[in-house]
């Protein structure tokens, strides 16, 4: 599935107040965010990290959570869902051509 087409999809079942879209899918996100990083935690806590396949499918689906949100908030924005993919490619490339990719802040 492309970027965009999955854009769309996830645009057709959304359900979220209109007036506040950019803060609520931001936080959103975190939320779902988080969910996944629970399932994780506790794989770390109670199979010493090492996830099974039906631990995997949890993590896909968590992901594709994200992932929704995160298509809808592009949208909220403004901007397909492709070009947030490829401006973050380049930015990703830009720090490794500047040797930057470690370290911190946004524009190094």
């Amino acid at each position: 599935m492309e970027l965009n087409d999955y854009q769309k999809a996830a645009l057709a079942t959304a359900i979220y107040p209109n007036d506040r879209t950019v803060s609520y899918l931001a936080l959103a996100i975190c939320g779902e965010a988080g969910e996944l990083a629970d399932k994780v935690k506790k794989v770390l806590r109670d199979k010493d990290g090492l996830f099974s396949e039906a631990d995997k499918q949890a993590l896909a689906l968590e992901l594709g959570d994200v992932m929704w949100y995160v298509a809808n908030l592009s949208e909220g924005l403004g901007y397909p869902l492709s070009d947030i993919a490829q401006m973050n490619i380049e930015k990703i490339a830009g720090r490794v051509k500047r040797g930057t990719l470690h370290g911190a802040g946004d524009n190094r």
